[in-house]
């Protein structure tokens, strides 16, 4: 079938309102319209679905569009019908949640030749009653959206998606568009390979989203930095990604007690709520939405001025696709991520079960998100990398890494270095092997490679094995290091890299970032990043407090942390509080404590704040979510009725870790309990008095690893556990 150009742009006008073509959109339409094969790679907002739409409209037949998500499907079809004035049967969508009559009703829709684009999930394409309904059709072309789901090296790798090429030859032979906004050279060949397209013409549009701001930030005190952020933000919409259920309703709680309208998305909620809550999104009757990654695909909300990733994403691809949603209208869109290496390690926990091969791919893919949230490179410089593009510009203007940059080193005889290693094993490694055999690191896959006994075995021992990887991964940045597409990322050296080990230069490379440990999920909403970091706000302020706590201790024979933890005065330092109330507000601070050591820090603070003229932050308290757990009620509860922990544990479904965590945690809060009836019972009276004088007397923190290498190998986790919080009750609170 063969369309000119002049029609092309006719039917844009009429349908889409739209003057001219966007970027590549002509070309594309052009080699479907002609009957060929296209494979499109265009970044999120670049008009990826008027490349399937158009043609739909004016090929003879009807188009399956095949698509993931049931919300992104009733999107387009709502928005195409909006195109085409007073013929709602121009699109369909097809899939588990229709009723019968619904069904038979675009089933006559399609026969009678009305419908021109069908959107299909995957699992409804390979039903064999809807293929034998399918055969009965004349279908004009099959755009597969989303394509990136059919490559396991994919972000988002869906196992129905590798069945299709077979249902498509089975329904009958037409002209097939893929489309993706993410795809590494990897998984574009995987891609037309699964799809017997190799013969496709390929569009590759930049990846460059140039009014995207990107950032990465400790993940320290998140939940008040998301805050501030969205407070700072007023009435602009914004998309929090949560990699849990149980994180994404927490934080929307949390959003919602301080102020700011915020909805849960996730695939724990029914089919209605999230459709609502979308749709309440989508209407702006609500600024943010916290979601898991379901939500989003291809939803088409321009004006999405922040995206905020709670946890680091699986994979780059998944970090470009979701950060794509933000400033689709080509305004402002601001990115950030808090990373925490915590957090790759509880992902890497969630692979295990999973096939070999699966692990491996998915580790590889952490990995490289790894190195992108630790490294000091230009951010954009990194992205576009990773999807096979250079950026040749040195500072982009719109990243944290560019905005502030580290200072750079002369990384020549390091780079030498890791070619000459790579060109000396007659086998290619990863880059965490190499790093580790040149920083001397001997573990098991060294030792069984022998590669400890290699003459470069601990080479660059003066650095650390993260060193060595960064510079590796500028390596790859500057090719003159390459990975193996068709392996797990195994390193080799380019023709530029043996140029460059031949004739030498300087080399500029600059050093990765240091993150912090980071919170866990269960950490105070009040633990400041500035206290994390071991700083508070203000330095003489701070001076005086740790001199009144050492006043405190000496006068109580204590140690100072017993009374407040640096992390308390750190709070103090930035939060000024002047009453019992703003005082619990800083970490570590109960309400027990807060009445038993805070007078003379509460006075303090308001002598120092009225001398000072100090504009204290009233206007911004983080309130906290009130605590539902029925476990806290019914643990206080049994333990005041002094029934044995098994006991307690048992009935709450709670192995005894968990049961101590959870007493801790009461504990912590301020909330005081005697358990010297279990004490008694199950530890000797001599060890606790050896533990409880350690805590007494010794202990600098409340730390159970210092305690357990303090007291030696004699002492019991459980028992020191028990014993600490024996002393806390007793002593701190």
């Amino acid at each position: 079938m063969s369309i000119d150009s002049s029609t092309l742009h006719a039917k844009l006008k009429e349908f889409f309102g739209f003057d001219s073509f966007k970027g590549d959109q002509e070309k594309i339409i052009t080699e479907l319209v002609s009957g060929h094969n296209a494979f499109v790679l265009m970044p999120t907002g670049g008009g990826k679905s008027l490349c399937y739409q158009l043609p739909a409209l004016v090929m003879e037949g009807t188009a399956i569009v095949i698509s993931p998500l049931i919300s992104l499907m009733k999107n387009q079809v709502d928005a195409i019908r909006g195109f085409v004035a007073g013929n709602d049967g121009i699109a369909h969508f097809l899939n588990s949640s229709l009723p019968k009559a619904q069904i038979n009703e675009v089933h006559e829709d399609l026969l009678s030749g009305v419908t021109k684009l069908l959107y299909v999930a995957p699992e409804s394409l390979t039903k064999p009653e809807n293929v034998s309904f399918f055969k009965g059709l004349k279908i004009s072309f099959y755009a597969i959206d989303e394509a990136h789901c059919i490559s396991e090296w994919g972000h988002d790798f869906r196992p129905e998606y590798r069945r299709i090429r077979s249902i498509i030859d089975e329904i009958g032979q037409a002209p097939i568009i893929a489309l993706t906004a993410t795809a590494t050279p990897k998984v574009q060949n995987d891609i037309q390979k699964n799809l017997g397209m190799m013969d496709a013409k390929v569009f590759r549009s930049s990846f460059n989203r140039p009014n995207l701001y990107y950032e990465v930030r400790d993940k320290t005190d998140t939940k008040r930095d998301i805050i501030k952020f969205i407070k700072q933000h007023p009435g602009k919409s914004g998309i929090i990604y949560c990699l849990s259920r149980k994180k994404v309703e927490e934080l929307a709680e949390l959003l919602n007690v301080n102020g700011i309208k915020a909805l849960p998305y996730h695939a724990g909620l029914d089919a209605k709520t999230r459709a609502e809550n979308q749709d309440r999104f989508l209407m702006e009757e609500v600024d943010v939405i916290v979601a898991t990654i379901a939500f989003g695909m291809g939803i088409d909300k321009p004006d999405v001025r922040y995206v905020i990733h709670y946890d680091i994403p699986k994979s780059i691809e998944g970090y470009y696709q979701e950060t794509g949603r933000a400033g689709r209208d080509g305004r402002e869109g601001i990115c950030i991520t808090y990373y925490s290496y915590k957090d790759i390690l509880k992902l890497e926990k969630f692979m295990q079960g999973k096939p070999v091969s699966e692990q491996e791919i998915g580790k590889q893919l952490l990995m490289e998100t790894v190195a992108y949230a630790e490294s000091n490179q230009c951010r954009r410089k990194l992205l576009l990398n990773y999807f096979g593009e250079d950026y040749a510009v040195d500072n982009c203007g719109a990243c944290d890494n560019c905005l502030h940059p580290k200072k750079q080193f002369d990384g020549q005889e390091d780079m030498l270095l890791v070619i000459e290693l790579v060109q000396s094993l007659p086998e290619h490694f990863k880059i965490e092997h190499l790093a580790n055999i040149l920083a001397g690191e001997a573990n098991s896959l060294i030792k069984s490679y022998r590669h400890d006994e290699l003459e470069l075995f601990g080479a660059g021992k003066d650095h650390t094995v993260r060193y060595w990887c960064a510079v590796m991964h500028q390596g790859l940045i500057l090719h003159l290091l390459d990975k193996e597409i068709e392996s797990y990322g195994l390193i080799n050296v380019t023709e530029k890299g043996l140029q460059f080990y031949e004739h030498p230069h300087q080399l500029m490379l600059t050093e990765d970032r240091e993150f912090a440990e980071g919170d866990d999920d269960d950490d105070d909403v009040q633990a400041l990043a500035a206290a994390a970091k071991g700083g508070g706000g203000d330095p003489v302020l701070l001076a005086m407090l740790k001199d009144l706590r050492k006043d405190i201790a000496r006068r109580l024979r204590l140690q100072p942390w017993v009374i407040f933890g640096d992390n308390s005065l750190e709070d103090m330092t930035i939060l000024y509080p002047e009453s019992y109330d703003e005082l619990k507000n800083c970490q570590g601070v109960g309400e027990g404590k807060a009445r038993k050591y805070g007078k003379e820090f509460i006075d303090l603070i308001s002598r120092y704040v009225k001398e000072n003229d100090i504009i204290r932050p009233d206007d911004f308290v983080v309130k906290s979510v009130v605590n539902k757990s029925a476990n806290k009620v019914y643990i206080i509860q049994s333990i005041d009725r002094k029934l044995p922990f098994e006991d307690i544990a048992e009935a709450r479904g709670l192995e005894m870790e968990e049961l101590l965590d959870e007493i801790e945690a009461i504990v912590y809060s301020g909330t005081r309990l005697d358990i010297n009836y279990y004490i008694t019972q199950t530890v000797d009276d001599d060890v606790v008095d050896d533990i409880y004088d350690y805590f007494r007397n010794d202990a600098e923190s409340d730390s159970l690893e210092d305690a357990l290498k303090e007291l030696g190998p004699d002492y019991d986790e459980t028992e020191v556990r028990l014993v600490r919080i024996k002393f806390l009750c007793e002593v701190a609170n």
